[in-house]
């Protein structure tokens, strides 16, 4: 019991830490990976298990929906039935099983996720899947249609500069929960059975493809860092000789000076490399009523070179401008800053005056 209180306790220490780092949503096609696997498998009692070895290919696609969470399709082919059937099939593949797989990375849920994936993780997979015997009247597997689950643990090794690449070993259980006894009778019953089960030992290569942020693998942001560049924009306009408007009407002979401050800020979020507004950001302009006097800075995130970065700051700054001068907002000055500091700025920022 100490154990556990002690665990937990350390998990909830190691979210508050992380609790200032996010990491950017999974799009439809991020994260995504494909990768082919191999090993050998033999039933988990009621033999000697050098004496029944079952060898095995797959192909295994799937996609992370965060740091933690995935899920995959696996599928997989067998070329042995020594250690289930006493005849062979007379078919190259004997068995196939297609499965549907959960994956929790629990180095990151236990670890954190500083922002690319460590050297050395450890990933549990497990899910329900469909198995299927093949041969012709001479196998007692014949047309045998399964209900299968599979339990195990991917020690995995990130590769390359980019850790595009990603090599595991993964022990698993895998377990036929109906369809299992020879022959099928009444009794033959849904359950997580030792005696219907194989012990499987796999390594596969995996390929993560390039993600729409330009890496393989989820990007985080420093809320933190964020809010210090913030305020080192808004320090820099404070540094910056107080604007002054001078309002001369026809008929008077003096002069009536007006002092304008900055009252607020409004932040306008762009996705990458883009300068399109979003609606949520309309939404955001539309709160400035007509006739305010604004500034507006535009940013840009380190991807890309100096030179683009510049110009889509700038572009981000003046399609922001072109909105506002639509709704009768006077933009007093819309300049681009390009990148500013070390974390991802996409926006530009409205300075109300």
């Amino acid at each position: 019991m100490k154990k556990a209180i002690l665990l937990f306790a350390t998990a909830m220490l190691t979210m508050g830490v992380s609790a200032q780092t996010v990491y950017e949503e999974s799009k439809t096609f991020d994260n995504v990976y494909i990768g082919v696997n191999g090993g050998l498998s033999t039933k988990t009692t009621g033999h000697a298990w050098m004496s029944g070895l079952n060898s095995n290919a797959g192909l295994r696609i799937g996609k992370w929906f965060t740091p933690v969470f995935g899920e995959a399709i696996e599928g997989n082919v067998y070329f042995s039935n020594k250690a289930w059937a006493p005849k062979s099939t007379g078919t190259f593949v004997r068995y196939s099983n297609i499965s549907i797989i959960g994956t929790v990375n629990f180095t990151n849920w236990f670890g954190g996720y500083n922002g690319e994936p460590r050297c050395f993780e450890v990933v549990g997979v497990g899910g329900f899947g469909w198995g299927h015997g093949y041969g012709v009247g001479k196998s007692v597997l014949e047309g045998r249609e399964q209900l299968t689950s599979k339990v195990g643990v991917d020690f995995t090794f990130n590769l390359g500069r980019e850790k595009a690449w990603q090599f595991y070993v993964e022990p698993s259980l895998n377990y036929v929960l109906i369809g299992g006894t020879l022959p099928v009778t009444a009794d033959d019953e849904l359950q997580y059975n030792i005696n219907r089960s194989a012990v499987q030992l796999n390594a596969g290569i995996i390929y993560k493809f390039r993600n729409s942020n330009g890496t393989h693998h989820f990007k985080t942001y420093n809320i933190g860092e964020m809010m210090n560049e913030i305020n080192q924009l808004k320090a820099e306009l404070a540094r910056k000789p107080k604007e002054v408007v001078k309002e001369v009407p026809a008929p008077q002979p003096t002069t009536t000076v007006k002092e304008v401050k900055v009252e607020s800020m409004l932040f306008v979020n762009f996705a990458q490399g883009k300068s399109t507004l979003t609606d949520e950001a309309k939404a955001t302009l539309n709160k400035l009523k007509e006739g305010v006097h604004v500034q507006i800075v535009g940013t840009a995130s380190p991807e890309g070179n100096a030179k683009f970065n510049q110009r889509l700051s700038q572009d981000r700054a003046n399609v922001v401008a072109e909105y506002l001068k639509t709704k009768g907002v006077i933009v007093d000055e819309a300049v681009g800053k390009g990148v500013q500091g070390n974390t991802s700025n996409r926006m530009a920022v409205v300075y109300v005056k």
